[in-house]
């Protein structure tokens, strides 16, 4: 990220103005301008969800300045366009086709932020074609700083929750407060408190990671301190996160729940975290090294006079065709996903199978509903066995899915925030039924009915899978093979008394017993 210009030519100095015409012409820039432009037409659906994003969470909010950062940075290195005049790049023309190629997977298996990822690197990629590795070696951080409008960083949050709960829970203990803990909730004897999704810190990071690559780029030349200070700025958000977790459940106790608890909660956490990225920064600043004088820029202009072409004429005609091969290669990749979704498209209905179950019917077995995007068709059903045991069924299914309608999604959960159940673990499980190995995500909830297990996986056309990851594999899989996108997500669902044992014979009673029902009922639905 910290690239430097190759040997042999000093680097720019930001901000320097440029000591000699500039090689470059009007129809070399309009090139430019052409191929760094395109992949906006190109995947115009990708950079609408990436806008969509930062309008919708105030997480990634800070995307709006990524780009007016970048084109600045380029502005104070302006120089080095007159020092190095663009010198088309071929190999770069392999990483774009890459790039491509990694946005059309993602495309398959409706990943959107690798599609997202796939199509802002191709910026940087293209300017390496059309620019050089001189010229674009020495923009290396202007253009990769491009990375940082991708909104990425929601995966972090259970994790940070989870650290968050367990430093909070221990710091309060340690100051000799007796603590109640369920998961991410507990209980102190002036109040309850919850670790959320907007007590994660994730906002935090992220901004401060953003700033902190902004500031060592800006501040120091070593790499060395670059990354000292890249890897400060990871670590002290999250250790200062969790202090500000610890001071607002101390101010809210020690005050009878009286402060530090509404808007004021907020407040004070922004408050904290500007104060300890002011002090980062100060701080940083005692090890800032001075920019590197301004080179002269090389004799391009002077070599155009010698041989009497006109400044930019050369420059013009030379980078043309990598231009055009550039955007040929950006442009393949949408017309493929355009003609495979129409071959995948089905306009059929999702009309589900019935699953034949021998248990007896019940009303419900707990008031708990999977959170997950709306499905083309779903099933929900409750069941006792003849010995007592009560199992819930839920069934998803997916057709013709997109951002909006996913089967595997970030957004896709068991419980809500709001919600009146919530998680407190979960791990991976394998059932041995008969002949065949059934993998699962066992999840147990706490709500107002008790405790409960939850099992649950999904179904991708004929292959069954609890992990995301594969699961959006198998998807591109049978897409690429115009097999459709067809998905299930089953859910088992038992309560428990004292010992989650008993939840889980339940489950696995039924699952040995109907197993085969499921299976069949979702192979019927996807021929149908």
């Amino acid at each position: 990220m910290f690239l430097t210009p190759p040997s042999g030519a000093a680097p720019a100095a930001p901000g320097a103005p440029a000591t000699a015409a500039s090689p470059i012409g009007m129809r070399t820039w309009l090139l430019i301008a052409l191929a760094l432009l395109a992949p906006f037409a190109l995947y115009f659906a990708t950079a609408k969800s990436i806008v969509s994003i930062w309008n919708s969470s105030e997480t990634f909010a800070h995307g709006y300045i990524i780009l007016p950062i970048s084109l600045w940075l380029i502005w104070r290195r302006r120089v080095n366009f007159a020092a190095w005049p663009p010198q088309p790049y071929w190999p770069a023309l392999l990483l774009i086709a890459i790039a491509g190629a990694a946005w059309f997977a993602a495309r398959l298996g409706e990943v959107q932020v690798v599609m997202q990822y796939a199509f802002v690197a191709l910026f940087p990629l293209i300017a390496l074609a059309v620019l050089g590795r001189r010229l674009a070696g020495s923009l290396a951080f202007p253009l990769l700083f491009l990375l940082f409008a991708v909104p990425f960083g929601e995966i972090f949050v259970d994790p940070l929750i989870q650290h968050t709960a367990d430093f909070t829970v221990w710091a309060v203990q340690a100051t000799g407060i007796p603590v109640l803990r369920t998961g991410t909730r507990f209980e102190l004897p002036t109040g309850s408190w919850s670790v959320v999704e907007a007590c994660s810190g994730v906002r935090y990071l992220i901004s401060s990671i953003t700033l902190g690559c902004l500031y060592a780029y800006l501040t120091y030349r070593s790499n060395k301190r670059r990354l000292a200070f890249i890897a400060l700025s990871v670590v002290v958000p999250i250790v200062a996160n969790w202090l500000r977790a610890y001071m607002i459940v101390m101010i809210g106790h020690i005050s009878g729940m009286q402060l530090a608890t509404g808007v004021d909660h907020i407040i004070y956490g922004w408050a904290f975290f500007g104060l300890v990225m002011f002090i980062m920064f100060w701080i940083g600043s005692y090890w800032r090294e001075d920019e590197a004088p301004a080179p002269a820029p090389a004799a391009a202009a002077a070599r155009d006079a010698g041989t009497g072409a006109q400044p930019g004429t050369a420059t013009a005609g030379r980078i043309l065709p990598v231009v055009l091969a550039s955007i040929a290669l950006a442009a393949l990749w949408p017309a493929f996903a355009l003609f495979n979704e129409r071959a995948n498209t089905s306009d059929k209905p999702v009309v589900l199978a019935p699953v034949a179950v021998s248990w007896r019917a019940v009303s419900a077995v707990s008031s708990w509903t999977p959170r997950f995007m709306t499905p083309d068709a779903n099933f929900k059903g409750a069941y006792r066995s003849d010995s007592g045991q009560a199992v819930g069924l839920d069934i998803l299914y997916y057709r013709n899915q997109n951002n909006a309608k996913a089967l595997i999604s970030s957004v896709n959960r068991l419980t809500h925030s709001d919600d009146e159940w919530h998680e407190n673990g979960s791990t991976l499980r394998v059932e041995t039924l008969g002949s065949r190995q059934l993998a699962v995500r066992e999840t147990r909830l706490l709500g107002p009915q008790g405790a409960m297990l939850v099992w649950h996986w999904f179904r991708v056309g004929d292959y069954d899978t609890a992990s995301n990851a594969v699961g959006k594999l198998r998807q591109a899989e049978s897409k690429l093979l115009f097999r459709g996108d067809d998905g299930a997500a089953v859910m088992l669902s038992a309560p428990y008394a004292e010992h989650a044992d008993e939840a889980r014979a339940a489950l696995h009673a039924f699952l040995a017993q109907h197993e085969g029902a499921i299976e069949a009922a979702l192979a019927a639905t996807r021929q149908r």
